[in-house]
């Protein structure tokens, strides 16, 4: 049987004994087998290699994002409606988690790839929400409007945080959070500047704190400035961050307020793209200040866009023309979903809590001045279409 084996074995390959269908002689071919293992193509042991570091954190990840959803499930069942929503929550418990338990660096990579891969997905899956369709719906002068708002809203929330002495990418977050669409403004705008995931978080979980309070307090502004439904439509898309906000604070003056104030919200939602384009031409010029992980600004690429906004744009066109077959929509926003709130878990446990209280008073100070001079210049646009 030896004799036999050295035979087959010098004259044929691993594949050869497997197509002979001898199971006898291929026991005894562990040296062929183990030949055949390391003579994989290097792309594909790359790939495997790559997955096996990743799957760790990633797991991680998707656990933390798992107990937020929960969690947020648990709000609604004891008050109605989630405080705070599962986005919030998994940065929230990320945090806490980090604060108690520093993640061994066998789970550093899968952390890194949801933090940013991960978030770049679920941002490209966000376009197929938004169509050219949904967007002419609003009208010439009130689109015009909103873009003005935007366009006005960014530069002038962050010269207030730099006013306050933010760091100037901390400042960018807070600016594009308050005037484009909350948290996911944020998590789309931070790869793009570089921002450390201390910045991140802290702009989130103060934007999102102050948008609980939006939502509770809207309502009595619409109704002290006299605003008929319509209005208020446009003054609660203008300025809540998410659209399940957007509806929890139009629905005290019914149905139109709702419609509107989605339509205006979508519109904010589509200026992700072009001031990301924007601030990924500037980005260059920002100050490093601190900054840990910031590629050398002669390795940048210019003024190349990230991939991911061609994306989330391209997408907004295959929705526009019907690309898209209306029965995936919801499953595709499932998804983003989901990939989103990990992404959220992600940066959540590469937080320092300490760096986040240190920033406190100064952030949440510039969200609020921020948030009034969003308010201002929404009932300055409705003032100017009722004209």
């Amino acid at each position: 049987m030896i004799g036999k084996y050295d035979y087959y074995h010098k004259n044929n390959s691993f594949e050869q004994l497997i197509a002979k269908d001898d199971f006898r002689l291929l026991r005894y071919s562990k040296d062929a087998a183990m030949k055949h293992a390391y003579t994989l193509p290097g792309s594909v042991r790359g790939m495997s290699n790559r997955a096996c570091k990743i799957f760790p954190g990633l797991a991680l990840c998707a656990g933390v994002g798992g107990v937020a959803v929960l969690v947020a499930e648990a709000e609604t069942a004891f008050f109605g409606a989630p405080w705070l929503e599962p986005l919030v929550l998994a940065i929230l418990i990320g945090a806490v988690l980090r604060t108690l338990w520093r993640p061994h660096e066998y789970f550093h990579a899968g952390i890194g790839f949801s933090a940013k891969t991960l978030l770049e997905i679920a941002i490209v899956l966000l376009g197929a929400a938004v169509s050219a369709q949904t967007l002419l719906s609003v009208g010439p002068g009130m689109l015009a409007g909103i873009v003005a708002v935007v366009a006005l809203v960014v530069p002038g929330s962050y010269y207030l945080g730099r006013l306050m002495r933010l760091p100037a990418r901390m400042a960018l977050l807070i600016a594009c959070g308050n005037g484009i669409c909350g948290n996911s403004a944020i998590a789309a705008v931070a790869p793009v500047i570089d921002a450390d995931s201390d910045d991140v978080s802290a702009s989130i979980a103060f934007t999102a704190v102050l948008g609980v309070f939006v939502v509770l307090s809207l309502p009595m502004i619409g109704h002290l400035a006299g605003l008929q439904a319509l209005q208020y439509g446009v003054l609660s898309g203008l300025t809540v961050y998410a659209v399940p906000q957007v509806l929890a604070a139009a629905a005290p003056m019914g149905t139109a307020a709702i419609q509107i104030g989605t339509l205006v919200k979508l519109v904010r939602v589509l200026m992700l793209g072009p001031i990301t384009v924007v601030l990924s031409m500037l980005a260059s010029r920002l100050p490093d200040e601190g900054q840990s992980n910031v590629a050398p600004r002669a390795m940048k690429k210019g003024f190349m866009p990230p991939l991911f906004i061609f994306g989330f744009l391209g997408m907004i066109g295959l929705r526009s023309v019907g690309a898209i077959p209306q029965e995936i929509l919801s499953p595709i926003n499932i998804g983003a979903n989901v990939m989103t709130v990990i992404a959220m878990a992600a940066l959540g446990l590469s937080v320092d809590a300490r760096a986040v209280m240190n920033a406190g008073p100064r952030v949440i100070a510039t969200v609020v001045l921020s948030l009034v001079l969003l308010i201002a210049l929404g009932l300055g646009l409705i003032t100017l279409l009722a004209t």
